[in-house]
């Protein structure tokens, strides 16, 4: 038992670890949290822990919202440095975001797991197909919206994010792109709603999950500790690969890697409904 015991922790640990390092290097290339290999690689750990599949999805969404704030600062930062940013965007959607990030923390803490799931294969899903058809056509307007708009948008991401525990950087992405906002200024500027979605999330999961059963040890609410310590260092660290190949990259190769990715994910996902 001992030699099985000490191997499942061996395993976790080299998996967070490889986790960590695809979220930054993804967080810099897609402008994204990270949270779409965060959330599936928490999901297969922790079930392999016997965590109860009530705390199981709100405690992997969670811990992948409290790593993507270092996360997505980082991102941000790079991004920001190389002049890429929009803050005009950011700003617009500040509000709207937050208030849709606590409106997705409040049905976390109610809804039943087949939610989660069901809002992480939904989004994936719709992205991957815009993603990979790769129409220029596919578009709503040649400018960005009115400020009602972009505030609905906003709600959207936020409220999406909080849900399937990834930063709002992709939904962020697809938006800006279908208003023909260029690739890699959307890349830049979804780097920034990274930030903007996880810090009220993370903290909500924590609150949403105080004294919770059946949480494993090393748990502030909906956030494990264990996760976050494993993650967060080599994602940190791989941000600065992601954002120097997002500047080098064709947009057509990393629509294509991004969209492939997120098909396998959803599939992932449906198997275990």
């Amino acid at each position: 038992m001992g030699a099985l015991a000490l191997s499942h922790t061996a395993w976790l640990a080299a998996a967070l670890a490889g986790a960590g390092a695809c979220t930054g290097i993804l967080a810099g290339l897609f402008g994204v949290g990270g949270g779409t290999v965060i959330v599936p690689v928490l999901y297969e750990v922790f079930q392999l822990y016997g965590v109860p599949d009530d705390v199981l999805m709100p405690l992997c969404v969670g811990t992948s919202l409290a790593v993507i704030v270092p996360t997505s600062i980082s991102s941000f930062t790079g991004h920001y440095r190389k002049g890429a940013v929009d803050i005009r965007v950011l700003r617009m959607w500040a509000f709207p975001i937050v208030v849709g990030v606590l409106g997705g923390v409040y049905a976390a803490s109610v809804a039943k797991p087949i939610v989660f799931k069901s809002v992480f294969i939904i989004v994936c899903m719709f992205l991957a197909v815009r993603l990979l058809a790769g129409k220029d056509t596919w578009q709503l307007g040649k400018v960005l919206p009115g400020t009602t708009a972009m505030a609905g948008y906003g709600l959207v991401i936020g409220s999406s994010a909080s849900l399937m525990g990834i930063g709002g950087g992709l939904v962020a992405n697809v938006v800006l792109t279908l208003y023909r906002f260029p690739i890699h200024a959307a890349i830049a500027t979804a780097s920034g709603v990274g930030l903007l979605v996880s810090i009220p999330s993370a903290l909500g999961y924590v609150f949403a999950g105080w004294n919770h059963p059946g949480l494993p040890p090393l748990s502030l609410g909906y956030v494990s500790l264990i996760g976050f310590a494993l993650l967060t260092p080599l994602s940190v660290m791989t941000v600065r690969y992601g954002v120097a190949l997002a500047h080098q990259m064709p947009k057509r190769q990393m629509e294509i890697a991004l969209s492939l990715y997120l098909i396998l994910i959803s599939v992932r996902f449906v198997a275990s409904l």
